[in-house]
């Protein structure tokens, strides 16, 4: 009988991570997993192990709560990322960002390409720079390439705010954070966003803060 393939190192990372239970700890800016871009998943995980993985990818967007996680923020220098998106916001909100509920998904080694030249520009914020949030001008429609936890090919367009996610996740995947896009001038805590910009799309602030939106 054969011995049993090694375990992998970034395995062995997954399996201390997911021991204790619970929502998985998230990493936030200044560490190095989040800055240098990770390699394609290629079965460094078991299926039961990936499919723990997910599972606790999930519950740490849940919890978080978030629309979106990606492996490196947890720590795990592996292409994986999942999205989620109930959309409940208001129809006014909904209709100016194009925010329409999303359905879990696993996205395995994703990478997009813009589909024509419109951009939008909308405040955005991340799990791992908490408390912030600021202005960030992105593809408004995209093509998704990717492929699921079972292995199947993804290969479809999303618009609007689906689409802002799948570019926020993937630049995690590839080292890069959302403030790396960002109008620096419209950055703003929380509590300025309760304050000041609630409203449906940014165009106050950068009357008042001084910037352009595209």
């Amino acid at each position: 009988m054969a011995s049993p393939s090694p375990r992998t190192p970034v395995a062995e990372q997954v399996e201390e991570l997911l021991a204790p239970g619970g929502p998985l700890p998230i990493v936030a800016a200044g560490d190095l997993v989040l800055r240098r871009g990770t390699p394609p998943f290629d079965g460094q995980l078991e299926p039961a192990l990936l499919a723990r993985f997910v599972e606790a990818l999930r519950s740490t967007m849940h919890a978080a709560p978030g629309v979106g996680l990606a492996a490196p923020q947890v720590g795990v220098p592996l292409r994986i990322a999942v999205v989620e998106d109930t959309a409940p916001v208001p129809q006014e909100v909904r209709q100016a960002r194009g925010r329409v509920p999303q359905p879990f998904r696993v996205l395995v080694n994703p990478s997009y390409e813009p589909v024509g030249t419109a951009r939008a520009a909308f405040f955005e914020g991340c799990l791992s720079v908490p408390g912030w949030q600021a202005v960030v001008a992105r593809h408004a429609t995209v093509r998704l390439r990717a492929h699921d936890e079972q292995g199947a090919a993804v290969d479809e367009e999303f618009s609007g705010w689906p689409a802002r996610i799948v570019q926020h996740e993937t630049d995690h995947l590839d080292g890069l954070l959302y403030l790396d896009r960002a109008e620096l001038r419209s950055l703003s805590s929380h509590e300025a966003m309760a304050r000041l910009w609630t409203q449906p799309t940014p165009k106050e602030a950068a009357r008042a803060l001084g910037f352009e939106l595209p």
